[in-house]
């Protein structure tokens, strides 16, 4: 995970302080994060760039850092699916072009 993304998100959630145990526990609920997302759409999606996973990765560390992360999937579950079928429909194209 690059810092980049850490501060990304501790920009996101308002923490402007530096804490060292801070990072730590925001780059564990981070690479949590990713690797929930990457499951469930399938690939191991572009976290650097502004797009929906992004969106959605930050979304899940805010959830998680409050606590609350058994309300993320039920609060974002028509964002989950989308993605997912998105990627389904690229790789259904992909196998079944005829070019």
């Amino acid at each position: 995970m690059s810092i980049e993304l850490l501060n990304a998100v501790k920009n996101y959630l308002d923490i402007t302080w530096i804490d060292e145990s801070t990072d730590t526990k925001l780059t564990g609920i981070i690479e949590r994060g990713i690797k929930y997302l990457d499951g469930i759409i399938g690939i191991e999606a572009d976290y650097s760039i502004e797009d929906k996973p992004r969106e959605l990765l930050f979304d899940y560390c805010r959830y998680a850092r409050s606590n609350a992360l058994n309300e993320f999937q039920k609060n974002y579950l028509h964002e989950l699916l989308t993605l997912q079928m998105k990627q389904e429909v690229a790789i259904y194209a992909a196998t079944n072009s005829t070019i």
